[in-house]
């Protein structure tokens, strides 16, 4: 359940206003559904906001679900009306732009269902042809899908840098990591899905069955509809033996995790690019995980990786160059591969062109590796920092165009604002491990850069944040570099047409297929103003 918070007398004020100049009012639902629809000023401020914390649109009310075919009855209501209202799904919330809100209509809490599941959210079985898969409920979070299928010894190949996020969010966006490369982002591993449709229709697809809703809903949005189940190929997971003598049941899962440093940028992109164009007769010699980053010469410099007694030489590189480059590469291994995986790094890593002798390398468990985002969080959390704003900006760069982006980005703008270093990634990815017949956009080169930058704003800087953004996405424009934005929220249907491109005209009839009356995800902009 969206937990309690304070509300201050001014929301108490606009809910109410809200409230007496809607033409219509939750109380109006059939009554079953009404039951489960709550309007109180506590849901509905949680409801308004989000992880980005810079866009704030208050809900008529939030739907806590007991099923599915409560998700249904409300479209189907919604539908029915003169004039629907919009309906939005929220997981844990972590949009960045209002994308999981809906101004004076409906927000799903869909951590809900999972008190309703009745042990059913995760299952694990084995069926020919697939093998092992995980159906999982769209409510779900990729660290209960960690933790429930490492019990059997199974791992998905995908996963996100930060496993706090619902299935039914990461899909209808992408789902990428540095593992993508490899095993391609979350949309590409999926077997099947149960979706609500903006029409209200509960239907099951698959890219053989109902393909065309399949394609549509995977990185869809959430235009298309709302994912409520999906099926995710699972593989052995990289298992070792425990050390513990007493009991031969337990294991453990283990990493290789490295990272290198650069001062150039182009050795630096040379190097990943190479490191993801793998040979598939060397699979046993392929990194499970290629990322990269940015040690900024702006406080704070995170060096928590690295050993105290080297931190002062980075620290006196970074100040010398600016920027240093930093390479990740994690390999997996396991029983069979234990007595081998340091010479599997050592192919590995030879030819790469890092700064001698920095190179910095950790054993770390399967899972404490995937999840080392929140331990990022916790210490956020504790600091305060953890519910500020958020104003992340992600893109794909073309790689043809990656070393200009370093000039004129990182170089030209990052280094000249006098602002907080935050976290930038930077790492590329293999096109042809995404299926262009989902809705997803890509640059139209075989290989493309995903660039983050990770910012954590005071209210008083978030403007200073959002400015910078600007200017690095109308460097892009004027330099010719056709960026695509990831997770973004586009002010016009203009601008949204100019994203998708050629896919435009199917992702337009897709909508009228699928959610004619332009219900669903109100708060991405692409098909209401609001």
């Amino acid at each position: 359940m969206m937990k309690n918070s304070i509300v201050p007398k001014s929301f108490l004020l606009l809910v109410l206003t809200i409230l007496v100049l809607q033409p219509w009012s939750p109380l109006q639902a059939p009554k079953e559904l009404a039951k489960k629809l709550n309007h109180g000023p506590n849901s509905l401020l949680l409801a308004s906001t989000d992880f980005g914390h810079t866009v704030n649109k208050i809900p008529l009310a939030v739907l806590n679900p007991t099923s599915i075919n409560d998700i249904s009855d409300l479209i189907k209501f919604s539908k029915s009306l003169p004039n629907p209202f919009t309906i939005a799904a929220r997981g844990n919330g972590h949009s960045l732009h209002g994308q999981a809100m809906a101004h004076n209509g409906i927000v799903i809490n869909m951590r809900e269902l999972n008190s309703h599941r009745n042990g059913s959210g995760i299952v694990v079985s084995w069926k020919a042809p697939l093998g092992y898969f995980a159906d999982v409920g769209g409510e779900q979070t990729w660290i209960d899908v960690l933790y429930a299928t490492l019990e059997r010894g199974l791992s998905p190949l995908s996963w996100t840098n930060y496993l706090y996020l619902t299935i039914g969010g990461t899909l209808s966006n992408a789902g990428i990591s540095g593992g993508s490369f490899r095993f391609g982002p979350q949309i590409s591993n999926v077997h099947e899905l149960d979706v609500v449709t903006g029409n209200g229709d509960i239907i099951t697809c698959s890219a053989k069955n109902n393909s065309e809703l399949f394609f549509a809903v995977l990185g869809g949005l959430g235009q298309f509809g709302i994912i409520t189940r999906a099926r995710i190929p699972l593989v052995p997971a990289p298992t070792r033996a425990s050390a513990n003598f007493f009991d031969s049941r337990e294991k453990i899962y283990f990493v290789k995790w490295l990272q290198m440093l650069y001062s150039d940028f182009l050795t630096f992109s040379k190097d990943q690019e190479n490191l993801i164009s793998f040979n598939k007769s060397k699979q046993n010699s392929v990194p499970d995980y290629i990322g990269g980053s940015l040690l900024l010469n702006h406080p704070p410099l995170d060096l928590s990786f690295y050993p105290v007694s080297d931190q002062p030489k980075i620290t006196s590189l970074v100040t010398r160059f600016g920027i240093i480059y930093v390479l990740e590469l994690v390999k997996y291994y396991n029983n069979e591969s234990q007595k081998i995986v340091d010479k599997e790094i050592q192919e590995i890593i030879s030819g790469l062109n890092f700064l001698p002798t920095l190179i910095y390398e950790k054993d770390a468990s399967y899972e404490q590796f995937l999840n080392r985002v929140y331990t990022e969080e916790l210490a956020l959390r504790s600091q305060g920092l953890w519910d500020l704003p958020h104003p992340w900006l992600d893109l794909f760069v073309p790689k043809s165009r990656i070393s200009d982006f370093n000039e004129g980005v990182f170089k030209g703008i990052l280094l000249k604002q006098n602002l907080t270093a935050g976290y930038s990634q930077v790492y590329p990815t293999n096109r042809n491990k995404w299926d262009g017949r989902m809705s997803a956009i890509t640059p139209d080169e075989d290989v493309f850069y995903l660039v983050s930058l990770l910012y954590t704003s005071g209210f008083d800087q978030l403007k200073a944040y959002q400015t910078q953004n600007q200017q690095i996405l109308q460097f892009c424009k004027d330099a010719g570099i056709q960026i695509k934005q990831y997770l973004s929220r586009e002010e016009t249907q203009e601008r949204w047409v100019e994203h998708f491109g050629p896919k435009w005209k199917v992702f337009e009839e897709r909508k009228a297929a699928f959610d004619p009356k332009h219900i669903l995800s109100p708060g991405q902009r692409i098909f209401i103003k609001q």
